[in-house]
């Protein structure tokens, strides 16, 4: 219930629901109209959670502002926050991605690091621990980009074209042909020649390199473009 905007001189405007902080102007009072985020600049992109609120600054770090729920804020604590901190011993990043409650950041180097709730698998780490400081995706390298589901769950875009996915699987989010959960990344063996990702609360969709459009998952609002309203547990 609130959004983001980056302003052309790298600050970063907010509006709407603002009982937990995610607002970033250290208040807690609800707005109608875009204001401040405080103390924060150079910014270069944004991602909106369901109650948390992250920016990634052109030096590559990162920071966070509002609920702070399984320590999706990344800085080692749990206290909601309505100003900026700085998520925890993150450099180099080039794209950020927030589920309800864990958040991904993709490094310079084609490495994936997560931070928050575990509960799902969603960190990717082979465990369904949570963390409140960002842990690196182990086996997981060449990435180009990242999408967090908003039900426990994220996806992964490597440089040749495939797809890895992990976490909750309740809908078949991860594309694998089951309804198993993966606390560590897998690939979505039917998927290739992909160019671009894109996550929703418990499905994504993929931009294949001929143009082609393919998706997975949840689909009982037709979210899956099929013209049916069942679930896929695989590419359609």
């Amino acid at each position: 219930f609130h959004s983001l905007a980056v302003c052309a001189d790298g600050t970063v405007m907010a509006w709407g629901y603002n009982d937990n902080g995610e607002l970033g102007d250290s208040t807690h009072q609800n707005s109608n109209v875009p204001v401040n985020v405080r103390n924060l600049s150079g910014v270069s992109s944004v991602a909106a959670a369901g109650s948390s609120s992250f920016a990634l600054k052109e030096d590559g770090t990162v920071v966070g502002w509002g609920k702070n729920g399984f320590g999706v804020l990344g800085n080692g604590a749990t206290d909601d926050m309505n100003l900026p901190v700085p998520v925890s011993s993150l450099t180099g990043i080039t794209e950020i991605s927030a589920g309800n409650y864990h958040t991904i950041a993709l490094k310079n180097d084609g490495t994936v690091w997560a931070w928050g709730e575990g509960s799902g698998g969603e960190l990717g780490d082979g465990t369904e621990t949570s963390s409140l400081v960002p842990v690196q995706i182990p086996g997981l390298s060449g990435v180009t980009s990242i999408a967090a589901g908003k039900f426990h769950f994220s996806v992964a875009l490597k440089n040749d074209g495939t797809v890895w996915t992990w976490g909750n699987n309740d809908y078949g989010q991860l594309g694998i042909g089951s309804q198993t959960d993966s606390n560590a990344p897998v690939q979505v063996a039917s998927l290739s020649g992909i160019t671009s990702i894109k996550s929703g609360y418990a499905h994504f969709i993929a931009l294949k390199n001929n143009g082609t459009v393919w998706a997975v998952g949840e689909n009982g609002y037709r979210q899956l473009g099929d013209q049916t309203s069942d679930d896929k547990v695989y590419r359609e």
